[in-house]
């Protein structure tokens, strides 16, 4: 089938939709690119990898760069997209688009989507073109909070705190999650730090906003990624085995914290509960699971409020060496953090599901490739969540 008689088609059902292409630009330590650079490259490297023709992308998605994201983007890509998305709710805003474009795809109104994102967050720091951000800024709801000194990192502090008030959860158990983060990008060569910590290392690093040590804090690095999801009629001529896009969900919780009801629950909740419903799988069914991890906290409750744990018992989850596979390539927490992560969650998940993870390699207890992965991203201080349940069949 050609490209144009793709586009004439009317589907008559809801079209199934697949994760095509995947791929990670330079990654870590980029002194000398620019974020549209690592957009290109990143685009580039997945209309390679799904071995589609970059004529077949009628779709866009993007934010965080540019005044008109993502016309400028499309521009410097040399894409003329007829949908576009630039939805910006924070570290969900990838898994958020993802549901966007395949809710798209599925009705007919695009046929494959690019997602693509680069920052050069890390290196804008060292060469002065920038400074670290303590908050998102002082208009709206926000201006009853900034005059304290109410940081973004504060926020997540101030969860945490709850939640071992509420639950018992301790110091070392927030630590363990850094510590096995780290142990994944051991193994992973893309990952940007990659020496061993130990819980010791962890609690006894300079204090960045009580209970988080500078270990228990994403890692600052540049980077981008790309997705690409395509229509099933284009499946057939992709140079890999597509990965299926089965159910997602999104939710918006709050943005000022005293609008926040409970701080040891998370919005993925309800995105969560809703991407499993609509792709008819239970947490107990997933193989995998990658979780925006800008603080060790977030993977925690994350854990608990996706349901592979009950509330209050995320801490002892990493306890357990049977545990399900969580952040795989390393994280935020290691492998890279240049802003915005969510789409590398998706990119991760879709390399296990092939079987092409660059270090940790998950693999079902008979030895197979895993079937059904979830990612999910959040937004803010727990201000967004999006969810995604990917599967190979």
């Amino acid at each position: 089938m050609s490209t144009n008689s793709r586009d004439r088609r009317s589907p008559s059902r809801r079209r199934r939709v697949a994760v095509v292409g995947v791929s990670l630009s330079d990654c870590g330590r980029v002194d000398e690119a620019t974020s549209y650079a690592l957009h290109a490259q990143a685009a580039r490297r997945a209309l390679a990898d799904s071995g589609l023709d970059r004529s077949a992308v009628d779709g866009l998605a993007s934010a965080g760069l540019g005044t008109l994201a993502p016309v400028e983007v499309a521009e410097y890509l040399g894409l003329r997209p007829r949908w576009v998305d630039s939805t910006t709710v924070g570290g969900a805003t990838w898994e958020v688009m993802a549901a966007h474009a395949a809710d798209a795809i599925a009705a007919g109104r695009a046929n494959a989507v690019l997602l693509v994102y680069g920052s050069t967050a890390r290196a804008d720091i060292r060469a002065g073109r920038r400074t670290g951000n303590l908050s998102f800024g002082a208009r709206g709801p926000l201006q009853f909070e900034v005059p304290y000194g109410h940081s973004l990192i504060a926020k997540y502090a101030m969860a945490a705190r709850r939640h071992m008030h509420e639950y018992g959860t301790t110091l070392e158990q927030l630590a363990e999650v850094a510590v096995q983060a780290r142990a994944h990008a051991a193994r992973n060569p893309e990952a940007m730090f990659r020496d061993p910590i130990t819980v010791d290392d962890v609690l006894g690093g300079p204090m960045i906003a009580d209970p988080f040590t500078r270990l228990h804090c994403c890692i600052r690095s540049d980077g981008g990624c790309a997705v690409l999801l395509a229509a099933e009629e284009y499946v057939p001529g992709t140079a890999k085995a597509p990965v299926w896009v089965l159910g997602t969900g999104e939710y918006v919780s709050h943005t000022t914290m005293s609008g926040w009801e409970d701080f040891t629950v998370s919005p993925a909740s309800v995105s969560g509960r809703l991407a499993f419903e609509r792709a008819g799988v239970r947490p107990e069914d997933i193989d995998l699971a990658e979780i925006y991890d800008a603080f060790t906290y977030m993977t925690l409750v994350t854990l608990e409020d996706l349901g592979f744990c009950a509330k209050g018992e995320g801490g002892a989850f990493f306890a357990d060496e049977d545990r399900l596979p969580v952040n795989t390539d390393g994280g935020g927490l290691s492998a890279c953090h240049p802003g915005m992560r969510g789409l590398f969650l998706l990119v991760e998940a879709v390399r296990q599901l092939r079987g092409e993870a660059p270090g940790l390699q998950v693999r079902r207890p008979d030895g197979s490739l895993p079937e059904l992965a979830v990612a999910s991203g959040t937004g803010g201080w727990f201000c967004s969540s999006g969810t995604v349940v990917l599967g190979r069949g």
